[in-house]
C-alpha cells in the first residue's frame, strides 16, 4: 500500500487516467457527504469515495472508501453514473488530475457517521439542504440520480 506523499505524487499530472469509486449512500430524504480534507477538491463537500486499489473490485473499493471517509459500513448496489473528472494543469501542460469515477448507490449496514482518512468532516445533508453545500454539478446530479433510484414505488428498487 502506497503512503500518502506517493499517492499525492501519482495523482498529479499522472501518465494515464486513475481510477476513482464513489458511495452515493441515501436514506429517505438525506445523503451523506464528506468535507475534503486534501487535494484535489480540499475543502469542498463531496459523496465519500477515492482511488480503487490494485486486485479490489469497483464494489469493494467504493464500499472501503466509505469506511475510511465515514464510519460508516455499506453495500454497494447498482451503478448510478460513470463519468471523467479533469482537473486542468498549467497552460499547455498536461492536466494536473484525471480520474474515471463510478459511483454506487450504497445502503448502510452499520456503524456511526465519523469523520476519517482525507474527509475533515462527514455529515448527513437533507435534499434541500444540498444548493448549500455548493456541490460541483456532476457530483449533484449523481446525488439526484441516486435519489431517483430510491425513490417510493420505482419497479426494481
Amino acid at each position: 500500500m502506497l503512503n500518502a506523499v506517493e499517492k499525492i505524487g501519482l495523482r498529479q499530472f499522472p501518465e494515464r487516467p486513475i481510477v476513482g469509486v464513489g458511495a452515493i449512500i441515501v436514506e429517505g430524504t438525506r445523503v451523506l457527504l464528506v468535507r475534503r480534507a486534501a487535494e484535489p477538491l480540499r475543502g469542498e463537500w463531496s459523496i465519500p469515495g477515492g482511488m480503487l486499489e490494485l486486485g479490489e473490485t469497483l464494489r469493494a473499493g467504493a464500499e472501503r472508501e466509505a469506511l475510511e471517509e465515514t464510519g460508516m459500513r455499506v453495500s454497494a448496489g447498482e451503478v448510478v453514473d460513470v463519468f471523467d473528472s479533469i482537473i486542468p494543469g498549467p497552460a499547455a501542460g498536461p492536466p494536473q488530475h484525471h480520474y474515471v469515477l463510478v459511483d454506487f448507490l450504497c445502503t448502510v449496514e452499520g456503524g456511526a457517521v465519523q469523520a476519517g482518512s482525507d474527509a475533515s468532516e462527514a455529515r448527513w445533508f437533507e435534499r434541500e439542504e444540498l444548493a448549500a453545500a455548493r456541490l460541483r454539478e456532476m457530483t449533484l446530479s449523481a446525488i439526484e440520480k441516486a435519489f431517483a433510484l430510491r425513490a417510493p414505488g420505482r419497479a426494481d428498487g
